[in-house]
């Protein structure tokens, strides 16, 4: 028997309630472990299962966060602070598991593990008990994790305000090679990491009517008369900032009745009815995003997005309040950066709450609007760009539509006083698409309502300003800014990397973890260091075993720790271009088929990443790679040197062990889609050598690593629109190229679908006839560079000098250096002099 059985509370007696709550000793983690299992779990060590100790080691690790979150949640709200607090909002927190990055920031890893030694339990095991918080779709809900972390680490006040959603983004299962999407219950267990603020409680009113009236002096004034109210109520989770004072707080709403249970209707035996409001007002923060094809689904997410914001600004002005400021001084205290456009409703939320609540004249309260926003702009897909049908909008958010029509009158009359007779340009500004049926442009209220407009990569702010908000940059070039993005490297390799960590911290210190950008270039000269590189290359194999276990586990396939380890994951998207990797791999099946050699180096293909439920053609893609996985696997002389593997379910947890084990990062996205990535950066921090097109932040990583150790590809993104404008025929390209014919070909037959020619006929004639994202463009040159790739592969001590220059030059990509950018460039916050660079 374990020797928890041995454990009772009263051996682990101490003398003083603050250090079984506060001390960070082996001793007093300890103590506080039996503590919260006999007080929070009810349970005696040797009846407690897994769940129940981590419960208790969460609830213990929380509790060192408390103090510091306390005093920075003070520091938010007190008189004297002359801080101005950053408000992120954000319809994604992907925060990842919270344990394992608290205790990095906590600096107690080595604490915690005696402690729990001592009583019987292992750290790794209860890291792997957590249930992982989906509450975002990827890269947007990721960014905005890492920004947090950045911010507190920094010891910039900030408040991450967003939804609490019950059900987050689904679990993904693979049967029969097609996704199938399970609810995740994230929650099921409890969330021992958040404090819920019942105190905390704002309505906010949806639908109904407006009225206008005179106030008692005179003024002409609108009022909303609802259809009806939610409530929102706070839950706080502490976010701590790494061995620094500051603990920041991610602010989730959760939505809820404002009358829960109505009697009259219990009372003549309608007992559905009673809680028919209940169940309504909780739909709002039941899942992340559903479906808006229908439009039920388009109301609900509309109704979302202005719920979090308006419990976040009413919030705002009640901090602003309690620190005895003056509504003329919003802006001085507030910086609201709107990650997207999911929260662009805030310009017209916070002019109604100034001009109809607080009485506020419109030019005061617009100036304080456009001072406190900024806007972050994360795509180049003109589709991505929100567009509310008229009748829907006018039906939930009315008095906002009158706010919009106001805002717009005003800033076509200022577009006619500066550029007269160009109708053309106000029709493209207007926040009213009156073509066909009309939309509210929500791009443009956030980019009118802001003073600062960001990419977040250099190639993407330019084509910003050349494509989808060309016109604004015309009227208004000073409002517009890049900020690339940055990940955290607390948690994507401190965390997930630990042997990685160790030998860089055994080599140059470990001031790096907090300071990538100018630390970990000092790495640089021990690239051509034999003993250094065989280091480096135990560890990645070492990571890549642990990846190949998880891969067994998860999928029963088998794969060689030896080969080169090829990664593609992210969010299935025809953009993307997962099938451009997937065609590859036909043409390299039918070269083994042929002559077993002929590729040189063996392979490993792994894929991962879920597509959106009403996405068909993503979710064929997922089809397509399985059925090859299938096929190439089931090989049994091709699969000696190509394994396919389609890993289900890829999120931040399983990530951990997907970006340390990676040789090949895949980031192959036409050129000019991809806003920036983050992926990228994870990979190459942790020493993948990338293969991609010159998109996104690609481009700045091949000039930081050094264009030698980068594998590049296809066309740039001048020549993906030239193609276009002269008439891109991709089945001329078909017919000319003899491997590639043979790829679609083999697809079209049936061969990957049991002899049915329909089944990946959609994705075929894609393809053929439009070909939108320009695969067969890039076909040959990305066939080309994976030979390159493979070539160098086979030289290992170059191979680790190449990936070792890649984690040592990526240090810029942190995002500590983009929230630095944010303070200086769009917040305007002064960093501590320690803080800044």
């Amino acid at each position: 028997m374990s020797k928890i059985a041995n454990v009772s509370p009263a051996e682990v007696h101490s003398n003083t309630l603050g250090n079984v709550r506060t001390g960070l000793s082996a001793d007093a983690i300890a103590e506080a472990l039996i503590n919260n299992l006999h007080c929070l779990q009810a349970k005696l060590p040797q009846h407690a299962t897994r769940n129940d100790w981590y419960m208790a080691l969460a609830y213990t690790i929380r509790d060192r966060m408390m103090e510091r979150y306390m005093a920075t949640v003070a520091s938010i709200a007190e008189t004297s602070t002359a801080a101005k607090v950053v408000a992120y909002l954000s319809a994604e927190f992907l925060t990842g598991p919270h344990l394992g990055n608290s205790l990095i920031n906590l600096g107690i890893w080595q604490n915690v593990e005696e402690a729990l030694s001592r009583v019987g339990q292992d750290l790794p095991l209860l890291l792997e008990q957590e249930e992982e918080p989906g509450l975002g779709n990827g890269g947007l809900g990721r960014l905005a994790a890492c920004y947090m972390d950045s911010l507190a680490t920094l010891n910039v006040p900030a408040i991450g305000y967003g939804i609490r959603y019950e059900f987050g983004i689904f679990d993904q299962l693979i049967r029969d090679g097609w996704q199938v999407e399970v609810t995740d219950k994230w929650l099921r267990f409890g969330n021992p990491w958040e404090i819920v603020r019942s105190e905390i409680t704002f309505d906010v009113k949806l639908g109904g009517r407006t009225e206008s009236y005179q106030d008692e002096e005179g003024r002409y004034r609108m009022r909303w008369l609802p259809e009806r109210m939610v409530k929102g109520v706070a839950y706080d989770t502490p976010v701590p900032g790494y061995r620094v004072p500051t603990t920041n707080l991610l602010r989730l709403w959760k939505a809820e009745a404002t009358e829960s249970f109505d009697f009259e209707a219990f009372n003549v035996g309608d007992y559905y009815g009673a809680v028919n409001e209940k169940v309504a007002s909780e739909t709002i923060s039941k899942v992340l995003y559903p479906n808006d094809e229908p439009e039920a689904g388009k109301q609900l997410r509309l109704a979302q997005q202005y719920f979090f914001v308006s419990c976040s600004l009413q919030d705002m002005l009640r901090l602003l309040q309690m620190r005895g400021e003056t509504l003329d001084e919003f802006h001085l205290y507030w910086a609201t950066q709107l990650n997207d456009t999911h929260p662009s409703i805030a310009v017209a939320e916070l002019m109604r709450l100034l001009v109809d609540e607080h009485t506020m004249e419109w030019d005061r309260a617009w100036t304080i609007t456009q001072q406190t926003c900024g806007y972050t702009n994360h795509t180049l897909l003109a589709e991505a760009l929100e567009r509310w049908p008229l009748p829907l909008f006018a039906k939930l958010l009315p008095r906002h539509l009158e706010i919009i029509y106001e805002i717009n009158r005003r800033f076509l009359d200022d577009l006619r006083r500066r550029y007269p007779g160009d109708d053309q340009l106000l029709g493209r500004l207007s926040l009213i698409d009156e073509a066909g049926d009309k939309h509210v442009r929500m791009a443009h209220l956030a980019s009118v309502g802001s003073h600062a407009i960001n990419g977040v990569a250099a190639l993407h702010t330019n084509l910003l300003k050349q494509t989808v908000l060309r016109d604004f940059y015309r009227v208004t070039p000073e409002k517009f800014l890049n900020v690339t993005n940055g990940v955290t490297p607390r948690r994507w390799v401190a965390l997930s990397n630990p042997k990685l960590s160790a030998l860089i911290t055994r080599h140059i210190g470990d001031r790096w973890i907090a300071n990538l950008e100018d630390e970990l270039q000092h790495l640089e000269p021990l690239a051509i260091d034999v003993d250094f590189q065989r280091d480096w290359q135990t560890i990645k194999a070492d990571n890549k075993r642990a990846l190949a276990d998880l891969i067994k586990e998860r999928t029963g396939i088998l794969v060689d720790p030896h080969s080169l380890f090829d990664i593609q994951v992210k969010r299935i998207h025809e953009y993307k271009r997962q099938h451009l990797n997937a065609l590859y791999l036909i043409t390299l099946y039918n070269k083994l088929r042929r002559n077993c050699s002929a590729a040189g180096t063996s392979r490993t293909v792994i894929f991962g990443g879920k597509a959106a439920p009403g996405y068909r053609m993503a979710k064929l893609i997922i089809k397509l790679i399985n059925a090859i996985a299938l096929t190439i696997n089931l090989d049994p002389v091709v699969s000696q040197r190509l394994k396919v593997v389609f890993l289900p379910d890829f999120n931040v947890k399983s990530s951990h062990r997907v970006y340390p084990a990676a040789d090949l990062s895949e980031q192959i996205s036409t050129a000019g889609k991809e806003a920036s990535g983050t992926g990228n950066m994870k990979f190459a921090m942790n020493g993948a050598l990338t293969i991609g097109t010159l998109d996104g932040a690609n481009v700045e990583i091949r000039d930081a690593v050094g264009h030698e150790n980068f594998f590049l590809f296809g066309l740039t993104a001048e020549e993906v629109e030239q193609r276009r404008a002269e008439g891109y025929t991709p089945h001329s390209l078909y017919v000319s190229n003899p491997e590639l014919r043979e790829t679609i070909d083999l697809i079209a037959s049936g061969f990957f679908s049991s002899g049915d020619r329909e089944l990946f006929r959609p994705l075929v004639d894609s393809l053929l006839t439009r070909d939108d994202y320009m695969l067969l463009a890039d076909y040959q040159s990305y066939v080309d560079c994976q030979q390159r790739a493979s070539d160098a592969y086979a030289n290992r001590n170059d191979w680790a000098r190449m990936s070792i220059l890649n984690t040592a030059r990526v240090g810029r990509f942190s995002s500590d250096r983009s929230i630095r950018e944010y303070c200086r460039d769009i917040w305007k916050i002064r960093l501590a002099a320690s803080d800044e660079r």
